[in-house]
């Protein structure tokens, strides 16, 4: 029988891609990180200097962007048009232009495509904003990550110093506060949690006490539909 789908939604910097990495590596599930893929297309913005009113020039863009996940000996590659952009799609100016380009709807539709075929087989764990609603609706585990935006602002901005980004801590919070905003309030796959979803409040766990948690929701789950396995 198909593996489960592991659907793992949030806002930003709670705790989702490092959760949902280690989830699938302990399961041995492949790992989608969606917000990716939506980041890469968002560089590629950046990098031609397409302004939020030219949808005309996105789409033409759009008709032309391969976005790839591929799984190596580092871990999860982020590849633009073949080029590895695994680290340049964290970047400040991203970040900033991803709200607008994630909420077109021709692009979500695109992307949702293309992460449902990835989704298809099960024995995948993917992360995102609208995996549980939008992308994948019946997937067997859902949960919903959150955390204190002051928290999650933290992570963030320990992110990025490590990666020696100079940026301020009230700065990386008022644009967590930005994107929370825009991402709630867009017209098309916003972010909200999903009916049957279980939340699960990170700000005061560790990354271990996360990924326990949601593997023994999985192994509940495969125990109870009597699969046997995993």
């Amino acid at each position: 029988m198909r593996r489960p789908i592991v659907a793992i939604d949030g806002p930003a910097a709670s705790g989702k891609s490092t959760t949902a990495r280690l989830v699938a590596e302990r399961l041995g599930y492949r790992w989608v990180d969606t917000g990716a893929m939506y980041r890469a297309l968002a560089l590629k913005v950046v990098r031609e200097g397409i302004k939020p009113w030219e949808e005309g020039r996105l789409r033409e863009m759009l008709g032309r962007t391969e976005v790839r996940l591929e799984e190596g000996d580092g871990g999860l590659r982020v590849l633009l048009d073949g080029e590895d952009v695994t680290e340049l799609v964290r970047s400040p100016e991203v970040t900033r232009a991803v709200s607008w380009v994630c909420a077109l709807p021709f692009v979500r539709e695109a992307m949702v495509q293309l992460q449902r075929r990835m989704a298809a087989g099960g024995g995948v764990v993917m992360e995102g904003r609208d995996i549980g609603t939008i992308v994948v609706p019946d997937a067997e585990v859902k949960v919903f990550l959150d955390a204190d935006v002051r928290e999650r602002a933290r992570r963030r901005w320990r992110e990025l110093r490590e990666k020696g980004m100079d940026v301020s801590l009230e700065d990386v919070e008022r644009e967590l506060e930005e994107r929370d905003r825009k991402d709630s309030a867009r017209e098309h796959s916003p972010l909200r949690r999903a009916p049957d979803a279980i939340l699960v409040d990170t700000t005061n766990l560790s990354v271990e006490e996360q990924v326990e948690r949601i593997v023994r929701m999985v192994k509940a789950y495969v125990q109870a539909a009597g699969k046997g396995s995993l």
